[in-house]
Formats: structure tokens, C-alpha cells, sequence
């Protein structure tokens, strides 16, 4: 390949407030031309004209910007070939110091074959790089005459030397034709070429308003051709609600002539012409003589990304005034504390006069809480985890507020805490909550801690003279020591002996019920036969059926079945549900007593044809003093103890009781107990634990 010729554009027009370093590379990598501000960066950068890129500049994430080198045709491809477009960071190190800058990559391939590398530095708010008015300047000093010869002769003052002539030019492109090198007016021509490229949106006005030169992104922008840009104007494309500061903004640029190379800058909608498509764009004009020079930037994207970031920026801000919770962070280190809007509310102080810092914040909090708060933020940075704590604040008025404060740590590469940072919640009503039902529930545990306790404790008093009456009661009417005399009193003597012993069965439940709930119904656990205690209970319960016209029967296949419980435990739960079933039998119904083996556990079932049990009340009999039936309407005496002690004494057991009923139709009541409760009482702690 023979040598290419390249120059540097020496002459390039100058502004001082333009600080963007552009250059050009071919498709070789090498340095055809470059802006002046490329000499901040290298101090000599004509010496760096026809040398490789990376004899002043590399990548800073080499892998991103270049693409594998692949080998097509007989050779290796080009540096055109392998660059990515797009925006690259990269480091200069042709001056004294090495610096960092962030470049966008553009490639242009003429129709002739030729191709080259479009660099521009990116501003900090631009993504894409932005064309200052200087180039637009050159884009109006370049004419292009269209001949059959499809030459392309290019009048330029960028080279320092006035050839004004045809002749000139002529020469010029003759010495192209017979050398095949790459002349400087080539350089001109790709030049306007990559403006045509630019992303930015570029116009040259006259000072009337109307368009002169446009490139491609503005046509785009605009909807703009060559035949509509006729008749119409800049101020003809700007959204109706922005035109009238617009307006005022180009009369002063075009009227006032102490504006020559005046840049000013603003924003305003259009609508793209022959639609009702509104853009958002960012424009700087600058004016040189009779000309005005537009420079856009397409920003839509932008608003409408910080529409939904501030749509979403208050609608956190609403949530967390209904939460009554706010988010901070802490830079390890510093002494400011972010703080949202929120905890500003939470801590009572204004944004405006009051500045969140260690020492500010530590002067709110409750002095007894200060040294936990500080404690556990030096925890969480040395072990690096996660922290939740409860502390207090002084509000003005001299009241306390209970703060939750909840957070993470912010780790670096190398895995160090470099902050803090995480939410604070008032917590102030649920706390005080919190206390009062804890009081309430210590209050009511105490008195009720304290009638089992008083019932527990007073088993011996009140059944003594209760034994006693029931006793002489019962001597009395045996008439053991003579004959009474009148026969009246044997009746009142039978009416106390029974009120005596059906007194006394209240009191036991309820203290059975009181000694359960205090803990202190210990089973005295051993092996006996069930169905002889089952056959028992039958047999003392047999008199009650008899007088209530109810028939009793029982079905056990195995009689020799042995299960390790508390016999006198056992015998209570077959008492209290054989009473219930017959207590709640009418006249000519039945009660039935069914066995059934299981693997691991024996299930017992007593069936009725009693008045049954309603839904409603099915998980609520087996409370302590709850019964089926309401006051008013219920037949039937009792405390509604027997069914909860029953419960209880199953679940002692590590067994289950589950009950069916129908209204009119009867209730089947299923318990099940394990072979040996103390084996099964072992497991599940086992389990638990």
C-alpha cells in the first residue's frame, strides 16, 4: 500500500470557549488531523501527524473497544475494521502528565472506499459529544460543485494560503489524480461528510429566521426536506407554548449587533412538521456576521427519564410519609448525614436551619441511648453486617419519640466499609402500644395466675366439708344409728346427699381445670388395661342411662389391650364423655362405644343420637366455661368444664380429641391415645428441639 500524505489542520478556527479535543484517523490508525485543543493533552501535535493512535493514546478497556482482529481476503483487517463505535475512555500520554478523557468513536466510509475514524471528546453532561459553531463555520466555507467528471472541487481557507482560483484547485486535484494520495481538500470533504453523520442536530440561519444548511439529524428531528424548509423558520418549529421567550432570545441575537460571536444557550420543544410529534431539544447559537449557527441535542429521552424519576421520587416521598419512614446514609469518615425529607418530619427539625451531622444528631438523642446508637455502628463496620436497633430523641416540646432504625453496610472492591446506610421508622405509637398490651397482659396473667393458684391451693378446705355433709347425710338416711321418725326428712336428707355430691363434682372439675392451668397436674403414668377402665366407667355411668331411658353399647374386639397412661386421667376422660352423651340423649336414643387399633395409637369413639352441637359452637366447647347451648335456653347443669379438662388430659397424654356433630342428628366424639404416652411425650421433645 503506498504512503499516504496526511496535514493537520493549523488554522483550525479557534474559540476559546470550545475545550473539545477532536481528531481524525484513517483506516490505518493514523493521525490525519486533530482541533487545537488537542495540544493541551499532547504538547507537540505535529508530531504526532502521520503517526499510529497508539503512539499518544490507549484504551482504557482495550477488550470493549477493539473487536477481535479476523482475517478476510488475503490479509489481516484494518484498524477501521476493528474499532468498536461508541463512547470509550482513554488515556493521552503524549504530554507531561497522562489524562483521562472519554471519547466517541464515529467510522465513515466514503462511496470511493476510503474509510476514517471520527474521535470527539464527551462533555460531562453530553453522552454523544456536541459540534461546536467552528465546525459549522466550516461546514459553510466548504461548496460543493457536482460535475460530470464527479469531482468535487473544495474552496477552504483552513490551509493558510488564499488559493482563490480554479486554476488552483485544478492543480490540486491533478496532483491527487497522478499521485493517489490523500490531499488536504479530502480532509475538507470527509470532514463535512462526518458532519452529516453527527448525532447532534446542526443548522446554519440567516438572521430572518430562515434555514440555510441543515444536516441529517436535523431533518430528522424536524421532518424537515429541502423543499419544505422553504418559507419556514426557526421560530415556525418551536412548540407554541415555548415560542414567546424563544422569540425574544433570537430578536436579541439577530438585531443586536454587540452580539457578534455571542453563544447562548436554552431549551425548547418542536414539533416535527407534519405531525404531532413534540421533541425536546437543547440548543447553543452562536452568530458569525450574517449567519446564524445551530447547535441541537435531542434530549426527550433525558426528560422523559427525569419525569419518571421524579414521578417515582414522589410517590417514595408520599410512601414513606404514610410509613412515617425516611432513608439516610453515612459516609464513614465524613460528619454530614443524608437524611429524606421524611426523617426531617420524624426528628421535629427543619431542612432549612438545621444540618444532619454526628455531633447535631448525637445532641437529639435520649442520653441513655446515645452510647447503644454509637456501639452499634461501630459493630456493624467491623463486622461488616447488617443492624437494627430501637433508641429515642428529644423533641422540642420535651416529649420522647421511640425511633427503629434499620441498616446495611456499602462495601468497596477491595470488601471495606465505606458507609452506612438504611431507614428510620417512628415507631413511636406502636411502641407505647406495645407497652400498654404488655402491661395489660402481665395484669390479667397475674389475676388469673392467682385465682388458680387460690383454687389449687384450697382443694383441702373445700372438699373436707363437703365429705362431711355428704357423709352424715348419707348416715341419715341409711338411719344407722335408729330410725329418723318422720319420713318427710328421710326425702330432705336424700335431696342433700345428692346436692352434696353433684356440688362436689363442680368443685373437682374446678379444680382439676385450676390445677391443670397452674402446672401442677402431674400423671402418674403405668401400664393397665383400657377396656377393663372402659367397662368401668360403662358400668357407673349404666344407673344414669337406665333413668334417662338411654341405651349403652360398647364394642371392643381386643379386651386384653394394655397402654401405659394415668388410669385415674383416663378414667375422668371416659366419665366426662360418657356423662356428656348421655346427658344430651333424649328418652330411646343410644350411645356407642367403638375400639380401634391403630399403628401407632388406640382410637376411641363415642357416638350419640342426642340434640348434637351447632357449627358455630364446635370450636369454642372445649374453652373453659363455654358450653353449647346459651343461658337462657340450655337444660342441662354444669360448669362447661368437662369437655376442656377432657382436651387437657388427651393433650397431656400426647394425644388428640376431635368432635362431629350434627343438630338433631347426634355427636361423635374420637380420641386418640398413643400405646405408651411417655415414649410419645419423649419423641415429640425430642423433635422439637
Amino acid at each position: 500500500m503506498e504512503a499516504t500524505q496526511h496535514k493537520v489542520i493549523s488554522d483550525y478556527p479557534a474559540n476559546k470557549a470550545d475545550k473539545l479535543v477532536r481528531f481524525v484517523l484513517d483506516e490505518h490508525g493514523c493521525l490525519l488531523f486533530a482541533s487545537p485543543a488537542f495540544g493541551t493533552l499532547c504538547a507537540n501535535e505535529n508530531a504526532y501527524i502521520s503517526k499510529p493512535v497508539s503512539s499518544f493514546m490507549s484504551f482504557i478497556d482495550e477488550e470493549e473497544a477493539m473487536a477481535p482482529r479476523v482475517l478476510f481476503g488475503r490479509g489481516q483487517s484494518t484498524y477501521f475494521d476493528a474499532i468498536n463505535e461508541g463512547v470509550h475512555d482513554v488515556v493521552f500520554y503524549g504530554g507531561d502528565d497522562e489524562i483521562e478523557k472519554r471519547l466517541q468513536l464515529s467510522k465513515v466510509q466514503k462511496e470511493d472506499g476510503r474509510c476514517f475514524i471520527l474521535a470527539a471528546e464527551c462533555e460531562e453532561a453530553e453522552k454523544t459529544g456536541k459540534a461546536t459553531a467552528e465546525m459549522l463555520s466550516l461546514l459553510e466555507k466548504v461548496t460543493l460543485t457536482r460535475e460530470a467528471s464527479a469531482q468535487t472541487v473544495v474552496q477552504d481557507d483552513l490551509t493558510g494560503a488564499a488559493q482563490d482560483t480554479k486554476q488552483d484547485n485544478a492543480q490540486r486535484n491533478a496532483a491527487q489524480d497522478d499521485t493517489g494520495d490523500c490531499t488536504f481538500h479530502n480532509a475538507d470533504q470527509d470532514l463535512l461528510f462526518m458532519l452529516e453523520m453527527s448525532h447532534d442536530v446542526m443548522a446554519v440561519m440567516t438572521l430572518d429566521g430562515s434555514f440555510q444548511r441543515m444536516n441529517a439529524a436535523f431533518r430528522d428531528v424536524t421532518g424537515l426536506d429541502d423543499e419544505t424548509a422553504e418559507g419556514c423558520t426557526f421560530i415556525d418549529l418551536v412548540h407554541p407554548d415555548d415560542r414567546s421567550p424563544v422569540r425574544t432570545t433570537l430578536q436579541d441575537l439577530m438585531y443586536d449587533d454587540a452580539r457578534q460571536d455571542f453563544t447562548i444557550d436554552f431549551e425548547a420543544r418542536f414539533i416535527k412538521h407534519g405531525t404531532d410529534v413534540v421533541a425536546c431539544l437543547e440548543w447553543r447559537l452562536q452568530r458569525k456576521g450574517d449567519l446564524i449557527y445551530c447547535v441541537g441535542k435531542d434530549i426527550t429521552e433525558i426528560k422523559l427519564h427525569e419525569e419518571t424519576l421524579n414521578r417515582k421520587e414522589m410517590m417514595l416521598g408520599e410512601a414513606q410519609a404514610i410509613g412515617r419512614m425516611g432513608h439516610w446514609r453515612w459516609q464513614v469518615g465524613e460528619d454530614r448525614i443524608e437524611w429524606s425529607d421524611e426523617i426531617y418530619r420524624i426528628f421535629g427539625v427543619a431542612r432549612d436551619n438545621f444540618m444532619p451531622s454526628l455531633d447535631s444528631v448525637n445532641n437529639l438523642l435520649h442520653r441513655r441511648d446515645l452510647g447503644r446508637l454509637m456501639q452499634a455502628f461501630q459493630r456493624a463496620i467491623i463486622e461488616k453486617n447488617n443492624y437494627d436497633m430501637d433508641f429515642r430523641i428529644c423533641m422540642p416540646d420535651g416529649s420522647d419519640r421511640h425511633i427503629r432504625c434499620e441498616g446495611k453496610c456499602e462495601l468497596d472492591e477491595d470488601g471495606d466499609v465505606i458507609a452506612l446506610f438504611g431507614i428510620m421508622q417512628d415507631i413511636t405509637e406502636t411502641t407505647l402500644y406495645e407497652h400498654e398490651l404488655r402491661e395489660a397482659k402481665e395484669s390479667a396473667e397475674r389475676a388469673y395466675s392467682a385465682k388458680s393458684q387460690f383454687l389449687a391451693n384450697m382443694s383441702h378446705e373445700l372438699r373436707t366439708p363437703l365429705n362431711a355433709i355428704i357423709g352424715f347425710s348419707e348416715m341419715m338416711q341409711r338411719q344407722l344409728l335408729g330410725p329418723i321418725g318422720t319420713e318427710k326428712y328421710l326425702d330432705y336428707i336424700t335431696g342433700i346427699r345428692e346436692s352434696g355430691e353433684h356440688l362436689l363434682d363442680l368443685i373437682s372439675d374446678i379444680l382439676d381445670m385450676s390445677k391443670i392451668e397452674a402446672g401442677k397436674y402431674e400423671l402418674d403414668l403405668e401400664e393397665f388395661n383400657v377396656a377393663k377402665i372402659m367397662r368401668l366407667a360403662v358400668h357407673m355411668i349404666e344407673g344414669r342411662a337406665l333413668d334417662a331411658d338411654v341405651k349403652v353399647n360398647i364394642n371392643i374386639p381386643n379386651e386384653e389391650m394394655q397402654i401405659v397412661a394415668d388410669r385415674r386421667a383416663v378414667m375422668q376422660v371416659f366419665l366426662n364423655l360418657l356423662s356428656n352423651a348421655v346427658k344430651f340423649t333424649e328418652a330411646g336414643g343410644t350411645v356407642t362405644i367403638e375400639f380401634f387399633e391403630r399403628e401407632t395409637y388406640l382410637s376411641i369413639k363415642v357416638t350419640d343420637t342426642g340434640i348434637g352441637i351447632p357449627a358455630n359452637k364446635l370450636q369454642c366447647i372445649t374453652r373453659p366455661f363455654e358450653q353449647a347451648a346459651s343461658h337462657y335456653t340450655r337444660e342441662h347443669e354444669g360448669t362447661g368444664l368437662g369437655l376442656a379438662i377432657t382436651k387437657d388430659l388427651i393433650e397431656m397424654h400426647a394425644g388428640s380429641m376431635h368432635i362431629a356433630s350434627t343438630v338433631d342428628v347426634g355427636t361423635t366424639v374420637t380420641v386418640r391415645l398413643p400405646y405408651d404416652a411417655h415414649a410419645e411425650t419423649k419423641r415429640r421433645k425430642e423433635k422439637a428441639a
